[in-house]
Parts: structure tokens; sequence; C-alpha cells
């Protein structure tokens, strides 16, 4: 699937990665996927493309931003916009699609291989182009999940479809535990 001297760019969907992970119960440690396709061939950008709310006191994704900014991946961003529904519920609309494309289309001159991670079938298009300008594509997600992260069409388009489930034992750390409440302690024979 993968060639050592091919140029190589990974274009990662922050929240669609992460739902997959979380969908097969893993979390992502990405300096170990970094090195992964680093070692699979010559990377030349590794991109991670999520929406922020800007207007939190504190974001529960902005240490891995940084961390990822830091670390070697180009991070893109752009605020989240908060909305209220029909139905008078909050909701978060971030949709990086389009940067995510155009970055991919303006890259596909200088690379041999795109690796996408994600299972939107909005990708499908992009795909078939950068396909038509010679870029071979290899799409990460999982259809193991119930339901699958990955639209079929978006599996049929790639030229590679690598299971993340797969990638498990090279990419992924095990999720964290969350600390355990002092009346479950003391229940649990603590204190």
């Amino acid at each position: 699937m993968f060639y050592k001297d091919e140029r190589l760019a990974l274009f990662i969907d922050g929240s669609n990665l992460y739902a997959a992970a979380k969908a097969l119960g893993f979390d992502i440690d990405y300096k170990l996927l970094r090195q992964e396709f680093m070692r699979r061939g010559k990377m030349l950008r590794a991109f991670y493309y999520t929406a922020l709310l800007e207007n939190d006191e504190y974001s529960p994704i902005r240490p891995l931003v940084d961390w990822l900014h830091y670390n070697g991946f180009t991070m893109v961003t752009k605020p989240a916009k908060e909305y209220t529904d029909s139905m008078g519920r909050r909701k978060v609309k971030g949709n990086m699609d389009i940067e995510l494309t155009v970055d991919a289309m303006e890259l596909a001159p200088r690379v041999d291989h795109i690796v996408l991670f994600s299972g939107d079938g909005d990708f499908r298009p992009l795909i078939a182009s950068l396909q038509r300008q010679g870029v071979r594509v290899s799409v990460v997600s999982t259809i193991r999940s119930q339901p699958p992260m990955i639209s079929d069409e978006l599996r049929r388009q790639a030229d590679n479809f690598i299971e993340l489930e797969d990638l498990r034992d090279v990419i992924g750390r095990p999720p964290r535990e969350m600390p355990m409440e002092p009346r479950s302690v003391a229940a649990a024979g603590g204190q």
C-alpha cells in the first residue's frame, strides 16, 4: 500500500477521527501516528482540522491543539459557530470540509499519496479529483463500529481503505480512566 520513496501527506478530520476511535474504545497517540506514517513514506505534511469554541474559558481540545502544533502538525482551526435550533437546543457547528479540500487540492501536485483520516462521504469528489491528478488516496476510518463510521461510497472511491481498528496496536493508547469519586473509593475498601 505504501512505498518508501513516495511523498506523503496526512489530512486528519479531527472530530471524525476522534469519533471513530471513541467508537472503537481507544484514544489516538498522535506522536505514534506521525511516527508510523513517517516510517511508511516521505511525509511532507500532517494537517489536523478542527473547529474551536472561542467564547469558552476552557476548551477540552485546546491542550491537544497546542501539543499538535508544537509537535510537527500543521493546525487548521476556525471558530465554531454556536446557535439555537428550532427546538430551542444549543448546537455547535464547525465543519472543516472546505478547508481540508482546498489544502489537499493545493498540495496534490507535490505529493504521491494522501492519507485521509475521515469517513465523511462528502470527501468522495475530493478523492476522485486527487486520483485524476495522479495522487493515490488511502482513507483511514472504521467499518467495525455500529454503525460504521465510513460511508460506503468513500471507501469504494479510495485506492486503499485502512481499518482504524487494525492500527490500534500501532497508534492507540488505552482511554484514560476517570478518577473514582471519593464515595466510590470508600465503598471499594479505601480510606
